[in-house]
């Protein structure tokens, strides 16, 4: 039997996935025969990747989503259980990146960046993971970052202190889930070939930064999403609470 075959039940969650990474991963579960629901902020660039996924809707689902709003994810979930009457997997995605010098960071700026990225990751571990729970199965997958794990070196102090407190998140709810058939994991990815790499990285200064990197080269996002339809499977109930590194050898444990 196939993915899609044995997967055609299953029903997945991206949040951000009305673009970059998040889009490559929504893509990914599609094509492994799950029905995924994209959630974005940007409503229009939620619909744009459903319908592209599925024009008929049937497999795909758009929402408006802000992650920073624990009633958004409750309309969320239930918008995917009235379509499809049940959630399998979330992928905590969604994310902001500002670049500015720990000094410079305002005290509002700041909370913006952590109210997406961590208090977002935690708002959806709360909802879906209390679902999940009480199903007595469930997958989720936070996407953590490289700079959570380093303390980042082209990316803002609150970006990279979001992303290391979503490694500790997992660990958290890992904990806590785990006796209801429900794993918690992250995926700590390095510099990848996406559009915000290149618009962070000036093209001048491409083959340098390539160059400090141990293997050479900068990551594939499809890759990523491999690896999280591998912690989405029915078959990772062994694996929770772990951080995937995903760097080129920039951080090595």
């Amino acid at each position: 039997m196939n993915a899609a075959a044995t997967n055609g039940g299953r029903v997945a969650l991206v949040t951000g996935g009305g673009g970059g990474l998040g889009e490559i991963i929504a893509g990914a579960l599609h094509g492994a025969g799950y029905r995924v629901a994209i959630g974005d902020i940007d409503e229009a660039a939620a619909k744009a990747v459903a319908a592209r996924l599925d024009a008929s809707g049937a497999t795909a689902l758009a929402l408006k989503l802000d992650v920073r709003r624990k009633s958004d994810f409750d309309a969320a979930l239930a918008a995917i259980l009235a379509r499809w009457n049940a959630a399998h997997v979330l992928v905590n995605n969604a994310a902001v990146t500002v670049a500015r010098p720990v000094m410079e960071i305002s005290p509002e700026e700041f909370d913006e960046v952590i109210a997406v990225n961590l208090r977002g990751t935690f708002l959806g571990c709360q909802v879906f993971g209390a679902y999940f729970r009480d199903a007595g199965h469930g997958r989720i997958v936070n996407m953590a970052s490289l700079a959570g794990q380093n303390g980042g070196t082209a990316t803002g102090a609150h970006y990279a202190a979001s992303k290391g407190g979503i490694v500790t998140l997992t660990k958290v709810f890992a904990r806590d889930l785990g006796k209801s058939g429900v794993t918690v994991n992250a995926i700590a990815p390095g510099p990848l070939d996406l559009p915000i790499v290149h618009k962070t990285v000036p093209a001048e200064r491409f083959a340098e930064f390539k160059a400090n990197i141990p293997v050479g080269d900068i990551g594939d996002p499809a890759f990523v999403a491999q690896i999280v339809l591998q912690l989405a499977s029915p078959e990772s109930g062994f694996v929770s609470g772990a951080t995937w590194d995903v760097n080129g050898g920039l951080f090595m444990r």
